[in-house]
């Protein structure tokens, strides 16, 4: 499984930044291509998070949780 990790900004303090993993149904098969150009999926996960700039993200291998794979 590959994870998107977002690097968030607060627009009250853009100096305050923190990682924080996607989690949403839309990136449940990402491909790593995908991930690396951006996945589209993630302009409409930042709709949910209208306090926070997009800084940046990356692109991780890691296993789901509780499924042991």
């Amino acid at each position: 499984m590959i994870k998107i990790v977002a690097v968030l900004c607060s627009l009250s303090s853009p100096a305050n930044c923190r990682d924080q993993t996607v989690t949403t149904s839309d990136f449940a098969d990402v491909s790593m291509q995908s991930c690396l150009v951006g996945a589209p999926q993630l302009a409409e996960w930042m709709k949910q998070h209208p306090a926070d700039r997009l800084a940046g993200w990356r692109c991780e291998i890691g296993k789901r949780e509780g499924r042991g794979i």
